[in-house]
């Protein structure tokens, strides 16, 4: 059964970080679409002798759109790993202009006297 889509929340964004050398990183509107970016983009990329025994498992993830087990298989097949981050914030400057930076950096606790907390 294909993963199933999940309401878009405005101003939230998936990420995946692929911890390779170099870092590979991927950014999609949301979890759903995020899952097609990797199988696309990743797993249906890497050559099929990398698979070794995992290959069918791969193929038939793929192809019954079981995104989320194709790139656990990936995983497991090329020892690689993928974090993913399905539901973050897209900081934007109306949420965050400079007068609030200025107000926020001030307010933090970087700036708290340290024998108060002590």
């Amino acid at each position: 059964m294909p993963d199933l889509p999940r309401p878009r929340l405005s101003g939230r964004a998936a990420v995946a970080i692929v911890r390779s050398d170099p870092p590979q990183v991927f950014l999609a509107e949301d979890e759903e679409v995020l899952g097609r970016v990797l199988a696309i983009k990743l797993v249906a990329q890497t050559p099929p002798q990398q698979f070794g025994s995992w290959l069918q498992e791969v193929r038939d993830a793929l192809l019954e759109e079981r995104w989320a087990d194709a790139v656990l298989a990936w995983m497991s097949a090329t020892d690689e790993v993928v974090d993913a981050y399905p539901d973050d914030p897209v900081w934007t400057e109306e949420q965050l202009d400079a007068d609030a930076t200025a107000l926020e950096i001030r307010l933090s606790p970087v700036f708290q006297d340290p024998s108060r907390n002590s």
